[in-house]
């Protein structure tokens, strides 16, 4: 599926038993560039398990990095040897690997980044998250919003950017920023500033059981504006995934969020 040029798109599916179903709703901002998200969404076999892959990738200066991402990063995860025994060493691998193929190909990359969420679901009963950046996952477990990531912000993670020779800059009326430029302090590409910059991921899992009702990766477009809360709260209220997915984006625009907004909904149980 690709990520669409259109200033909305919107899809959704199910899992081969039908147990569990996801929609998708994506947004252009309003700012005068064009769509930087990108996301996955689809469920796929593999050696006799059927996997969910989700992801929600926000680009910054141009598209390129989060379109590679969305053609490599879970991919690159699943092909790793130890995937089946240790997904949390496959993931840290395959982020870490990921990075390095965006700054090797960095002249038709360009100097562009992108933060990710993934979020695989094996068999149904596992989850695996992943993140790098402010997208964020959150899980609702009887209704009460769980995060699954860390937002990566400069403020948070002064230490670890100054001790790599960079600063964070705080201009008032402004959000931190790497060296004045970049709102995250982790992220894919970037090359100009890597040194001072992450690109590690943080993995949390969790087990789906029947407390566990819903899962909702979005881009920061969505959370700036919205607690984990209250998007938890929008979505159960919608059975159909893709109209709870375009009801979050909807309010985010109605907030008057001004980012890209991008949102996958998935109902864990049928």
């Amino acid at each position: 599926i690709v990520g669409g040029r259109s200033s909305c798109s919107s899809g959704k599916g199910r899992s081969h038993n039908g147990a569990v179903k996801y929609g998708f709703a994506l947004l252009k901002g309003k700012a005068n560039h064009p769509m930087e998200d990108y996301h996955v969404a689809k469920f796929t076999q593999l050696q006799g398990h059927e996997l969910g892959l989700f992801a929600i990738y926000d680009g910054h200066l141009g598209d390129s990095v989060p379109a590679y991402l969305q053609k490599h990063l879970l991919p690159n995860i699943l092909k790793d040897e130890e995937f089946w025994t240790d997904p949390n060493r496959s993931i840290f691998k395959a982020y870490e690997k990921t990075d390095q193929a965006i700054l090797s190909h960095s002249p038709d990359l360009g100097r562009g980044g992108s933060t990710a969420v993934t979020a695989i679901l094996i068999d149904g009963r596992k989850l695996w998250v992943a993140n790098v950046g402010d997208s964020r996952a959150v899980l609702s477990k009887n209704g009460q919003a769980m995060q699954m990531s860390i937002d990566h912000e400069p403020s948070t993670e002064r230490g670890s950017i100054e001790n790599r020779g960079g600063f964070v800059s705080n201009l008032p009326g402004d959000v931190a920023r790497v060296n004045g430029q970049l709102a995250v302090s982790r992220a894919f590409g970037d090359k100009n500033l890597k040194l001072h910059l992450r690109s590690d991921p943080d993995i949390q899992n969790a087990d789906i059981n029947s407390n566990t009702d819903l899962l909702i990766l979005a881009s920061d477009g969505l959370w700036k504006v919205m607690s984990n809360q209250e998007a938890v709260d929008i979505a159960k209220k919608t059975k159909d995934p893709q109209r709870a997915a375009k009801k979050l984006a909807a309010e985010a625009l109605n907030r008057d969020s001004k980012d890209d907004i991008s949102c996958v909904v998935v109902r864990l149980k049928g």
